[in-house]
């Protein structure tokens, strides 16, 4: 079994053929999906799909670049109202993005905290969105890791691009690292190479569908099914079975995201 922990169930790519798409992870395996919101909207449409979906679970959060309209109260208030719903496992997509400046970097960083103190406060792991933020992410992250108790500080780097002393350090922060279909590109070179010395079970395999597809579907619309490509190259970097891929990161998000106590 394989869980595909990070999706985009609810968006446009996905309106033709939604229930073919949930039914092609299950013939490939993958049992269960988190889908991932980015703004309300999308985190109330994550929750509708969790509903329709037995195996499909949600987490809820703001976007950093969703977040211009972000009100400092109301907007956390619909969050904290829509994390208390059975099936969400987590507060996300949040972080910080350099990348496409579309929001002050003061803003997006004061909307992040606001939403990692709402995780705590839920205790409920972050799902963290990092893109050429390295150094402010982390020193966000180390703050509020020495503001709340151990056990509700944990997450996850979405997608991870740092390098290995950053890994080092969000490993010893007490965060997982999300392995993406990026993981199977040929050029992918440094990635593989980080990927192949990072500790098995602190990974977790993710597709971030409908984007990046892996080979050999690069080019095309991604989905969860195609996340057992990405468990393919894992263990090929790592010298181990698929199966001990299959078992461990699939334990890892369980834990993580408390799927085998409260969903079995």
């Amino acid at each position: 079994m394989l869980i595909d922990t990070h999706v985009h169930l609810d968006f446009h790519q996905f309106d033709r053929d939604r229930d073919a798409v949930i039914g092609r992870a299950a013939e490939a395996a993958v049992m269960q999906m988190i889908t991932i919101g980015t703004d309300l909207a999308t985190s109330r449409a994550a929750i509708g799909l969790a509903e329709r979906y037995a195996g499909v679970f949600a987490a809820v959060g703001v976007h950093p670049n969703d977040s211009a309209a972000w009100d400092p109260i109301e907007t956390p208030a619909e969050l904290r109202a829509l994390a208390a719903h059975p099936k969400v496992v987590a507060i996300g997509e949040i972080g910080l993005d350099y990348y496409w400046e579309r929001v002050p970097h003061d803003h997006q960083a004061r909307v992040f905290q606001q939403q990692l103190e709402l995780a705590a406060e839920r205790d409920l792991p972050v799902v963290i969105h990092d893109r050429e933020a390295h150094a402010d992410l982390m020193t966000i992250l180390r703050q509020w890791v020495s503001d709340v108790t151990p056990r509700r500080r944990r997450g996850v780097l979405h997608f991870y691009s740092g390098d290995r002393a950053m890994a080092d350090e969000t490993l010893a922060l007490g965060f997982c690292l999300g392995v993406d279909g990026p993981i199977t590109y040929k050029n992918a070179t440094e990635l593989q190479a980080l990927v192949a010395g990072l500790p098995l079970d602190r990974l977790l395999l993710e597709t971030d569908a409908p984007f990046l597809a892996p080979q050999p579907y690069r080019g095309k619309r991604n989905e969860p099914a195609y996340v057992v490509e990405v468990a393919r190259k894992v263990a090929e970097l790592q010298g181990c079975s698929f199966g001990t891929v299959a078992t461990q990161t699939t334990r890892n998000a369980r834990a993580l995201f408390g799927l085998e106590e409260a969903f079995g």
